[in-house]
């Protein structure tokens, strides 16, 4: 039985063969695009009133109205002056890369069903391994993002560190900058608020050491299990890096799996400049690394690095008999995660490197510590500027801070700000919550931003400031 008839199959491949050029051309373009738009509500009252049809609809119609409804409504994180969120725009090489493993849909649970891209996917995760400092025999795989890769560390830190009689009494540590990722995932794996400790972070948001500590002999001393620190290697709000070392020091000392969330700012790690930053990182268990946040990766492409990979089968793997030939006497990647059926991620990051080297893609990192320097400079050249958190791996956090306004007016003219320059067009910058205060935030992680783009950018927003500013005195 034959779903797809001939005309459709002929019609679909034009179709898709235009979709290439179009695109080409819509990046070629991307800056004349608006950064952010937000579809109508007679376009979502149409798409929620379609429903699904028992008789099929024309390939060409429905093609033409994903391009005209869908895809153009949303925030352009790959416009050069979208400093809205960490992830970073797409490579079309990556993009190319999607388009062949999808085409070609490998089950990359197994040797046996992929091998060529089971090769690849080792050899990706190798790589990854070297630049972290891992020992030869460390190893890996990936997932759909961070979510996923600090749950599948995690799980293996709860069952390496604790008995199934020790888990109500578990406890792990995370700073008060962690990712709500992490807190999401210890939920997932049946660890209860009052088991995860929140310390604090100091002046430039990185945890607290003398805290750590304290926190973890009251825990000993009342009879629990500390089993887990969780370092962040690239906050989100800040770029901060938890100081890794001393951390280090304080699993070894204690015996606890030292996991390190570097879903953005791993990828320093590559960085011929800045991959020192990053020291101790080599002595963690476990790291997770976003390839779609700083990479130029399609979503989802991140992998999750551990020291040493038994303890993830032991964590993961079965073997049922329906799975016995494709294992093939083997630890294969569905014994290593939550996935059996997953899709071959790694294979958009190998092209893109393949194409572009890794030299390019230290240099589009070195880029984006340029960018944000770029911006904290031009920020502090103007009155009423307040820059909350310096320039940190290409993200800086900043607000509006004319004299004799309340806080809360303060928040609110920030929020104006935003809003007022998502809505231009031009830029997108986003709030965040420093210390209680509503603040600005720029990532700048784009490779075609340019020096003129920042500068544009933080002049609009001061210009949005003062008219903001101008309307509450009026």
């Amino acid at each position: 039985m034959d779903l797809i008839r001939n005309e459709q199959k002929r019609e679909m491949g034009e179709l898709m063969k235009g979709f290439v050029d179009q695109t080409l051309d819509f990046y070629e373009g991307m800056k004349e695009q608006a950064v952010f738009k937000e579809a109508d509500a007679q376009t979502l009252e149409r798409l929620k009133s379609r429903g699904i049809p028992k008789e099929g609809r024309p390939v060409k119609e429905v093609f033409e109205e994903l391009q005209r409804d869908v895809y153009p409504n949303q925030s352009l994180v790959q416009h050069p002056r979208c400093f809205a969120c960490v992830p970073s725009p797409v490579s079309l090489f990556s993009w190319m890369g999607d388009i062949m493993t999808n085409a070609y849909d490998p089950h990359a649970g197994s040797m046996l069903n992929a091998s060529g891209a089971g090769c690849i996917e080792e050899e990706t995760i190798r790589w990854m391994c070297g630049l972290a400092g891992y020992p030869e025999t460390a190893g890996g795989l990936f997932v759909s993002g961070g979510s996923m890769a600090n749950l599948t560390a995690l799980t293996a830190a709860r069952d390496t560190k604790l008995t199934y009689a020790e888990r109500g009494l578990g406890v792990a540590y995370v700073s008060d900058q962690t990712h709500s990722s992490v807190a999401k995932g210890l939920h997932i794996i049946g660890f209860r608020p009052d088991q995860v400790r929140s310390i604090p972070s100091d002046s430039a948001f990185r945890m607290r050491i003398p805290e750590l500590k304290k926190a973890i002999e009251a825990d000993l001393a009342a009879g629990r299990k500390p089993f887990a620190v969780v370092a962040t290697a690239g906050t989100t709000n800040t770029g901060s890096i938890d100081p890794l070392e001393e951390i280090a020091d304080i699993c070894e000392s204690y015996g606890l799996w030292m996991h390190v969330d570097g879903a953005y700012g791993a990828s320093v790690l590559v960085s011929n400049t800045h991959r020192g930053l990053l020291k101790g990182v080599e002595r963690s268990d476990s790291l997770s690394w976003d390839a779609h946040k700083w990479l130029m990766q399609t979503y989802g492409c991140s992998a999750v690095l551990v020291r040493d990979p038994a303890h993830l089968a032991r964590t993961f793997a079965v073997h049922p008999e329906y799975l016995k030939d494709a294992s093939a006497g083997e630890v294969n990647f569905w014994d290593l995660g939550p996935e059996l059926t997953r899709p071959a991620r790694s294979l958009k990051l190998w092209i893109t490197l393949q194409i572009m080297g890794s030299d390019a893609m230290s240099a589009m990192i070195d880029h984006g510590f340029e960018l944000a320097k770029t911006a904290e400079a031009a920020l502090r050249r103007l009155p009423d500027w307040e820059i909350i958190s310096p320039a940190a791996q290409a993200v800086i956090n900043f607000r509006c801070a004319p004299a004799g306004m309340s806080e809360q007016a303060l928040d609110q003219l920030n929020q104006k700000i935003s809003r007022e320059i998502s809505d231009s067009g031009f830029a997108q910058v986003l709030t965040t919550e420093l210390n209680g205060k509503k603040v600005l935030r720029i990532c700048a992680l784009n490779p075609a931003t340019t020096k003129e783009d920042m500068l544009e950018t933080v002049e609009l927003l001061d210009r949005c400031a003062r008219e903001a500013v101008g309307r509450l005195s009026a």
